[in-house]
């Protein structure tokens, strides 16, 4: 596993790669594993995609992902990558896209396990009367976000 830190306009974040795929991101103030930075390729690769996106540069991101998860996870975290920048769905959105509409809550957990934020965008999922609702990096980075990518849609400068 390899593992890099990079300052970002939103805080430091990690990234992390195994077996030629990125399987976590940290977002600020997430707990640092104990091991060595050491910067691969992909980990560039990604640590420039996300740099663009957060500079409003970028709308998506084409890399490897591997979030290790349940089968019930992995569905919710690929229909969160179907939500196109600049919109949001609700958890019951999600549920009926995955085809379980009675497991909101489920959703919300498997939003809240999310290895991968920001690149799978679970910051995009929003309360069912369109309110923020929880996120790891906490609702201000979940606003900023959404807000950049409104700006990055209308064709705005950030």
């Amino acid at each position: 596993m390899d593992l890099i830190l990079f300052d970002t306009p939103v805080g430091t974040l990690g990234l992390e790669e195994e077996d030629g795929a990125i399987v976590r991101l940290l977002l600020p103030g997430a707990p640092v594993p104990r091991i060595a930075c050491h910067e691969t390729p992909l980990l560039s690769e990604g640590k420039r995609q996300v740099l663009e996106y957060l500079a409003g540069q970028r709308r998506g991101f084409d890399l490897p992902l591997a979030p290790v998860g349940t089968e019930f996870y992995r569905a919710v975290w690929h229909a969160l990558e179907a939500i196109p920048c600049g919109e949001t769905r609700t958890y019951r959105d999600i549920a009926e896209a995955v085809g379980r509409p009675r497991a909101v809550r489920a959703v919300g957990q498997a939003n809240h396990r999310n290895p991968i934020p920001i690149i799978i965008p679970c910051h995009r999922v929003v309360g069912a009367n369109g309110s923020l609702t929880g996120y790891a990096g906490g609702l201000d980075l979940k606003a900023r976000l959404l807000r950049l990518e409104a700006g990055t849609v209308e064709g705005k400068e950030n």
